[in-house]
Protein backbone atom coordinates (compact mmCIF):
# COMPACT_ATOMS: atom_id res chain seq x y z
CA UNK A 1 0.00 0.00 0.00
CA UNK A 2 1.41 3.22 -1.03
CA UNK A 3 0.17 6.53 0.42
CA UNK A 4 0.24 9.62 -1.62
CA UNK A 5 -0.73 12.91 0.03
CA UNK A 6 -1.34 15.92 -1.71
CA UNK A 7 -1.61 19.56 -0.43
CA UNK A 8 -5.05 20.32 -2.84
CA UNK A 9 -7.66 18.58 -4.09
CA UNK A 10 -6.81 19.13 -7.47
CA UNK A 11 -3.40 17.86 -7.36
CA UNK A 12 -5.09 14.82 -5.69
CA UNK A 13 -7.40 14.14 -9.07
CA UNK A 14 -3.85 14.71 -10.98
CA UNK A 15 -2.06 12.03 -9.53
CA UNK A 16 -4.68 9.76 -9.88
CA UNK A 17 -5.31 10.44 -13.44
CA UNK A 18 -1.20 10.47 -13.54
CA UNK A 19 -1.72 6.83 -13.05
CA UNK A 20 -4.43 5.88 -14.82
CA UNK A 21 -2.89 7.70 -17.92
CA UNK A 22 -0.18 5.60 -17.59
CA UNK A 23 -2.43 2.09 -17.41
CA UNK A 24 -4.32 3.18 -20.88
CA UNK A 25 -0.41 4.31 -22.36
CA UNK A 26 0.81 0.76 -21.43
CA UNK A 27 -2.00 -1.21 -22.00
CA UNK A 28 -4.51 0.75 -24.40
CA UNK A 29 -6.81 -2.18 -24.02
CA UNK A 30 -7.60 -1.49 -20.65
CA UNK A 31 -10.16 -2.66 -18.16
CA UNK A 32 -11.00 0.33 -15.73
CA UNK A 33 -13.23 0.09 -12.82
CA UNK A 34 -14.52 3.56 -11.87
CA UNK A 35 -16.36 5.62 -9.84
CA UNK A 36 -18.49 7.97 -8.89
CA UNK A 37 -19.12 10.90 -6.91
CA UNK A 38 -17.45 14.29 -6.14
CA UNK A 39 -14.17 13.06 -5.23
CA UNK A 40 -12.88 11.36 -9.08
CA UNK A 41 -14.36 14.59 -10.45
CA UNK A 42 -10.97 16.42 -11.19
CA UNK A 43 -9.20 13.25 -12.04
CA UNK A 44 -11.94 12.36 -14.58
CA UNK A 45 -11.34 16.01 -15.60
CA UNK A 46 -7.65 15.81 -15.71
CA UNK A 47 -8.15 12.93 -17.94
CA UNK A 48 -10.32 14.49 -20.21
CA UNK A 49 -7.60 17.47 -20.86
CA UNK A 50 -5.08 14.83 -21.37
CA UNK A 51 -6.76 12.96 -24.11
CA UNK A 52 -7.44 16.62 -25.79
CA UNK A 53 -4.27 17.70 -25.49
CA UNK A 54 -1.94 14.87 -26.22
CA UNK A 55 -4.22 12.48 -27.76
CA UNK A 56 -4.81 10.07 -24.55
CA UNK A 57 -6.84 7.06 -26.79
CA UNK A 58 -9.51 5.55 -24.84
CA UNK A 59 -11.02 3.81 -28.10
CA UNK A 60 -9.92 0.53 -27.23
CA UNK A 61 -10.56 0.89 -22.90
CA UNK A 62 -13.57 -0.98 -21.34
CA UNK A 63 -15.02 0.33 -18.41
CA UNK A 64 -16.79 -1.01 -15.43
CA UNK A 65 -18.54 1.31 -12.68
CA UNK A 66 -18.95 0.28 -9.35
CA UNK A 67 -22.50 0.81 -8.99
CA UNK A 68 -25.71 2.28 -9.37
CA UNK A 69 -29.22 2.99 -7.65
CA UNK A 70 -31.66 0.80 -7.84
CA UNK A 71 -34.87 2.18 -9.34
CA UNK A 72 -33.26 5.22 -11.07
CA UNK A 73 -33.54 5.25 -14.85
CA UNK A 74 -30.08 5.87 -16.79
CA UNK A 75 -31.24 9.23 -18.04
CA UNK A 76 -31.89 10.42 -14.78
CA UNK A 77 -29.94 13.31 -13.87
CA UNK A 78 -29.28 12.06 -10.11
CA UNK A 79 -28.34 8.31 -11.81
CA UNK A 80 -24.95 7.44 -11.82
CA UNK A 81 -25.23 6.36 -15.98
CA UNK A 82 -25.88 10.06 -16.17
CA UNK A 83 -23.25 11.06 -13.66
CA UNK A 84 -20.65 9.09 -15.71
CA UNK A 85 -21.65 10.34 -19.63
CA UNK A 86 -21.65 14.08 -18.13
CA UNK A 87 -18.22 14.17 -16.17
CA UNK A 88 -16.30 12.23 -18.06
CA UNK A 89 -17.60 9.99 -21.31
CA UNK A 90 -19.02 12.89 -23.60
CA UNK A 91 -15.38 14.63 -23.19
CA UNK A 92 -13.21 11.77 -24.46
CA UNK A 93 -13.14 9.12 -27.26
CA UNK A 94 -14.15 6.22 -25.61
CA UNK A 95 -16.94 3.46 -27.39
CA UNK A 96 -20.59 3.61 -25.62
CA UNK A 97 -20.40 -0.35 -26.38
CA UNK A 98 -17.18 -0.71 -24.08
CA UNK A 99 -18.83 1.53 -21.34
CA UNK A 100 -21.07 -1.11 -18.53
CA UNK A 101 -22.80 0.11 -15.48
CA UNK A 102 -25.06 -1.68 -13.44
CA UNK A 103 -28.88 -2.07 -14.33
CA UNK A 104 -30.41 -0.20 -11.61
CA UNK A 105 -33.61 -0.99 -13.19
CA UNK A 106 -33.50 -4.61 -14.06
CA UNK A 107 -36.35 -6.55 -12.59
CA UNK A 108 -33.98 -9.17 -10.66
CA UNK A 109 -31.18 -7.92 -8.80
CA UNK A 110 -29.73 -11.15 -7.85
CA UNK A 111 -29.33 -12.17 -12.20
CA UNK A 112 -28.18 -8.31 -12.51
CA UNK A 113 -25.53 -9.44 -10.28
CA UNK A 114 -24.81 -12.50 -11.89
CA UNK A 115 -24.50 -11.05 -15.25
CA UNK A 116 -22.57 -8.10 -14.38
CA UNK A 117 -20.13 -10.29 -12.87
CA UNK A 118 -20.01 -12.61 -16.10
CA UNK A 119 -19.24 -9.59 -17.96
CA UNK A 120 -16.10 -8.51 -16.43
CA UNK A 121 -15.07 -11.97 -16.23
CA UNK A 122 -15.81 -12.20 -19.90
CA UNK A 123 -13.31 -9.18 -20.43
CA UNK A 124 -10.74 -10.50 -18.55
CA UNK A 125 -11.21 -8.88 -15.30
CA UNK A 126 -10.47 -5.10 -13.93
CA UNK A 127 -7.08 -4.05 -14.72
CA UNK A 128 -7.30 -1.00 -12.61
CA UNK A 129 -10.23 0.04 -10.02
CA UNK A 130 -11.08 3.64 -9.00
CA UNK A 131 -12.46 3.65 -5.48
CA UNK A 132 -13.83 6.52 -3.38
CA UNK A 133 -14.47 5.96 0.15
CA UNK A 134 -17.60 6.80 2.17
CA UNK A 135 -17.52 8.31 5.68
CA UNK A 136 -17.83 4.88 7.38
CA UNK A 137 -15.60 3.32 5.09
CA UNK A 138 -17.46 2.00 2.39
CA UNK A 139 -16.47 1.44 -1.28
CA UNK A 140 -18.42 1.06 -3.85
CA UNK A 141 -21.95 0.87 -2.06
CA UNK A 142 -20.31 -2.17 0.06
CA UNK A 143 -21.94 -0.57 3.84
CA UNK A 144 -20.48 -1.91 7.20
CA UNK A 145 -20.79 -5.75 8.12
CA UNK A 146 -21.17 -6.88 4.15
CA UNK A 147 -19.56 -9.90 3.81
CA UNK A 148 -15.63 -9.80 1.77
CA UNK A 149 -16.66 -12.41 -0.32
CA UNK A 150 -19.20 -11.04 -2.17
CA UNK A 151 -19.83 -10.08 -5.78
CA UNK A 152 -22.26 -7.53 -7.27
CA UNK A 153 -24.73 -7.25 -5.13
CA UNK A 154 -27.86 -5.36 -3.88
CA UNK A 155 -27.37 -3.39 -0.84
CA UNK A 156 -29.51 -1.56 1.46
CA UNK A 157 -27.71 2.11 2.28
CA UNK A 158 -26.69 2.95 5.45
CA UNK A 159 -28.90 6.39 6.96
CA UNK A 160 -24.79 7.68 7.28
CA UNK A 161 -24.28 7.00 3.21
CA UNK A 162 -28.28 8.50 2.50
CA UNK A 163 -27.00 11.70 4.66
CA UNK A 164 -23.85 11.80 3.13
CA UNK A 165 -25.31 11.70 -0.59
CA UNK A 166 -28.16 13.90 -0.04
CA UNK A 167 -25.85 16.92 -0.81
CA UNK A 168 -27.06 15.55 -4.38
CA UNK A 169 -30.65 15.88 -4.33
CA UNK A 170 -33.24 18.01 -2.72
CA UNK A 171 -33.72 16.61 0.04
CA UNK A 172 -32.40 13.30 2.39
CA UNK A 173 -36.24 11.74 1.39
CA UNK A 174 -34.86 11.60 -2.20
CA UNK A 175 -31.96 9.69 -1.94
CA UNK A 176 -32.78 6.12 -2.86
CA UNK A 177 -32.07 3.29 -0.31
CA UNK A 178 -30.86 0.50 -2.29
CA UNK A 179 -28.73 0.18 -4.67
CA UNK A 180 -26.54 -2.72 -6.57
CA UNK A 181 -22.55 -2.37 -6.02
CA UNK A 182 -20.03 -4.43 -7.09
CA UNK A 183 -18.62 -6.37 -4.18
CA UNK A 184 -15.59 -6.77 -2.45
CA UNK A 185 -14.74 -9.71 -3.48
CA UNK A 186 -15.03 -7.87 -7.49
CA UNK A 187 -13.01 -4.84 -6.24
CA UNK A 188 -9.99 -7.38 -4.60
CA UNK A 189 -9.81 -9.23 -7.61
CA UNK A 190 -8.37 -6.04 -9.81
CA UNK A 191 -4.97 -6.10 -10.69
CA UNK A 192 -4.23 -2.42 -9.38
CA UNK A 193 -6.26 -0.30 -6.87
CA UNK A 194 -6.42 3.49 -6.37
CA UNK A 195 -8.04 4.67 -3.55
CA UNK A 196 -8.67 8.41 -3.32
CA UNK A 197 -10.31 10.46 -0.43
CA UNK A 198 -10.51 14.22 0.10
CA UNK A 199 -11.75 16.19 3.05
CA UNK A 200 -11.18 16.62 6.64
CA UNK A 201 -14.53 14.36 7.04
CA UNK A 202 -13.08 11.53 5.35
CA UNK A 203 -9.63 11.19 7.58
CA UNK A 204 -11.67 9.01 10.23
CA UNK A 205 -12.41 6.16 6.89
CA UNK A 206 -8.98 6.62 5.79
CA UNK A 207 -7.11 5.84 8.76
CA UNK A 208 -9.37 2.78 9.53
CA UNK A 209 -8.66 1.90 5.71
CA UNK A 210 -4.73 2.23 6.29
CA UNK A 211 -4.52 1.19 9.90
CA UNK A 212 -7.22 -0.39 11.38
CA UNK A 213 -8.09 -4.11 11.74
CA UNK A 214 -8.75 -5.68 8.43
CA UNK A 215 -13.05 -6.06 9.49
CA UNK A 216 -16.31 -5.94 7.97
CA UNK A 217 -17.39 -2.89 9.69
CA UNK A 218 -14.58 -0.86 8.05
CA UNK A 219 -15.08 -2.60 4.25
CA UNK A 220 -12.03 -0.28 2.83
CA UNK A 221 -9.66 -1.92 5.76
CA UNK A 222 -9.85 -5.30 3.20
CA UNK A 223 -7.49 -3.00 0.75
CA UNK A 224 -4.58 -4.13 3.01
CA UNK A 225 -4.28 -6.91 1.86
CA UNK A 226 -4.69 -6.60 -1.88
CA UNK A 227 -1.36 -6.73 -3.65
CA UNK A 228 -1.23 -3.36 -5.42
CA UNK A 229 -3.15 -0.04 -3.51
CA UNK A 230 -2.34 3.72 -4.18
CA UNK A 231 -4.12 5.88 -1.51
CA UNK A 232 -3.91 9.13 -2.78
CA UNK A 233 -5.31 11.70 -0.39
CA UNK A 234 -4.95 15.60 0.43
CA UNK A 235 -3.61 17.15 3.25
CA UNK A 236 -7.12 17.12 5.60
CA UNK A 237 -8.02 13.60 4.56
CA UNK A 238 -4.39 12.31 5.66
CA UNK A 239 -5.08 14.64 8.95
CA UNK A 240 -5.10 11.27 11.22
CA UNK A 241 -2.63 9.25 10.04
CA UNK A 242 0.61 8.60 11.66
CA UNK A 243 3.30 10.77 10.80
CA UNK A 244 5.80 7.26 10.03
CA UNK A 245 3.71 6.37 7.00
CA UNK A 246 3.07 9.47 5.36
CA UNK A 247 5.04 9.42 2.08
CA UNK A 248 6.08 5.67 1.89
CA UNK A 249 4.84 1.86 1.05
CA UNK A 250 2.66 0.48 4.21
CA UNK A 251 2.48 -3.27 3.76
CA UNK A 252 0.76 -5.56 6.37
CA UNK A 253 2.14 -8.18 8.04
Amino acid sequence: MRIIITDSYEKMGLEAANIVAGQVYLKPDSVLGLATGSTPVSMYQRLAAVHKTVGLDFSEVTTFNLDEYIGMSPDNPQSYHYFMQENFFKHINIRPENVYLPNGMAEDMIAEGERYEKLIAAKGGIDLQVLGIGQNAHIGFNEPDVKFAATTHKVELDEETIQANSRFFASASEVPRYAISMGIKTIMMAEHVILLANGKNKAKAVYKAVCGDVTPEAPASILQLHRDVAVIVDEAAASLLPASIRGVSVTRK
